[in-house]
């Protein structure tokens, strides 16, 4: 293998998280895919997921990683996305690169065709709270109200400017804060940015006072 990864991994409890059971196969899987070749794995997430809870906020972790870097999510195997209709559609429309250890050939074709099948079952759900508004609406109920948008003037370009910087600042935040309560100075954390990749706005360098920018919005 060639290039740069971020490893994710998933286990179903909280016992398997805190023992290692079930991560540490997914890590030696991931390892014995990658072995050989000029790769980096750039950072691993580990999300302790039950069957009740659908929030993913290690897998936004690791695709946000990937966005920044232009790295390529792997994961150790594939019948991970077939039980999990969000992870799907996450990795569909996360415009990332992506890849199992246990199916090589799977891609964002497969993992497209996977969510045409939640898909079908979204639309299904829309098509029946449509019909229920409908109804709703023949026996006199009142649905919704009138929807302005955002008044459009001079400084139109400037707001979306700063809301862009805004959003960068926010996705590189989880990351730049981490390496920070790792104990790394901003001038550090700047030349760990540059190691991973981790793309600026305007594509140069990191800075020990870009890396300030970042901290300094809570």
């Amino acid at each position: 293998m060639h290039g740069k990864f971020v490893a994710y991994y998933r286990v179903s409890t909280e016992k398997q998280g805190k023992s290692g059971l079930g991560i540490e196969a997914q890590q030696h899987s991931v390892r014995q895919f990658l072995n050989g070749g000029d790769w980096e794995l750039l950072a691993e997430f580990t999300e302790i997921e039950t069957g009740k809870n659908d929030d993913r906020p290690q897998l936004e972790r690791a695709m946000n990683e990937c966005r920044l870097t232009g790295a390529t999510l792997v994961i150790a195997k594939i019948d991970r996305l077939s039980r999990n209709a969000a992870f799907l559609i996450g990795l569909k429309d996360a415009g990332i690169s992506f890849v199992a250890a246990d199916m090589p050939g799977a891609n964002q074709m497969t993992i497209g065709i996977m969510a045409l099948v939640a898909q079908q079952e979204r639309e299904a759900i829309s098509q029946r709270t449509k019909e229920a508004l409908a109804a709703a609406k023949a026996r006199g109920a009142k649905l919704g109200g009138y929807r302005g948008g955002p008044m459009v003037n001079g400084k139109a370009g400037t707001e979306a400017l700063q809301q862009k910087a805004a959003a960068f600042r926010a996705s590189v935040r989880p990351l730049v804060t981490e390496l920070r309560d790792q104990g790394m100075s901003q001038r550090q954390i700047a030349a760990e940015l540059d190691r991973r990749s981790v793309r600026t706005p305007r594509g140069g360098k990191w800075t020990a006072k870009a890396v300030a920018a970042v901290l300094a919005v809570a």
